[in-house]
């Protein structure tokens, strides 16, 4: 899940091209085959992602799509999508998150969150936070009635050649291995349009992504998988 949220979006794209519609497409090359291989034999080594995020008059829509790749075709899909509405000027806004997807053999369950979000920028727009507070309604769970904290961060550097960016998830889910789960997954870019040599429309980025989790996708205990990930940005 590579979910960065809405005003992590805004700012990118404002800091970065200056266009506030921001659409990429990522490809990560997973190692947690290699590195669990008792626990995650099975695990699919390529995901894609599309995201997109889209303002207009009364805030914004976000929406992203995982697909987990093996050698026998697509093994999962997942997405989000999540609306900000916000009428007014001071840093908060209320969100609106649908969460769902599928895999071989099972599906996710359908998840309804909905709550507030408060955003920081600085002024030059090269790093701010996000932090929200939800109610989260897992529909057919035993126990459907739940929480999430969410927090993204960004940081663009050495002018814009170089972007740090990510979300942590903190969320209330009763599973055979706990009673809450963690998921983090931090980004770090080297953007090549920022490189000499590289035209400006060349909007390739190469980096990586470490996902920490905790009671995760079926797991008990902490995770901790590097990726190797190429992104194109799209105008």
């Amino acid at each position: 899940m590579k979910k960065l949220l809405l005003p992590l979006f805004l700012v990118l794209s404002l800091s970065i091209g200056g266009n506030v519609y921001a659409q990429n497409i990522q490809l990560h090359y997973d190692f947690g085959r290699s590195l669990y291989d008792k626990d995650l034999k099975g695990r699919p080594l390529l995901t894609s992602t599309v995201e997109k995020f889209q303002p207009d008059g009364w805030g914004s829509t976000y929406f992203f799509i995982d697909m987990d790749y093996t050698s026998d075709g697509v093994a999962a899909a997942y997405w989000e999508i999540a609306r900000e509405l916000k009428f007014w000027k001071n840093p908060f806004s209320i969100h609106v998150e649908y969460n769902g997807g599928l895999a071989k053999g099972f599906s996710y369950n359908n998840a309804y969150l909905g709550g507030l979000t408060y955003t920081y920028n600085n002024a030059s727009f090269s790093r701010g936070f996000s932090l929200t507070a939800m109610y989260k309604y897992i529909q057919k769970h035993h126990s459907p009635n739940n929480f999430q904290l969410t927090g993204t961060w960004y940081m663009n550097f050495c002018d814009n050649l170089l972007t740090f960016s990510g979300f942590a998830d903190w969320w209330r889910e009763e599973t055979n291995y706990g009673k809450t789960i963690f998921l983090s997954e931090p980004q770090f870019w080297v953007n090549l349009n920022r490189v000499k040599g590289f035209s400006k429309n060349f909007n390739l980025s190469v980096g990586s992504e470490l996902e920490l989790s905790n009671n995760f996708g079926g797991r008990d205990g902490f995770y901790a998988i590097p990726t190797l990930a190429l992104k194109w940005t799209l105008n």
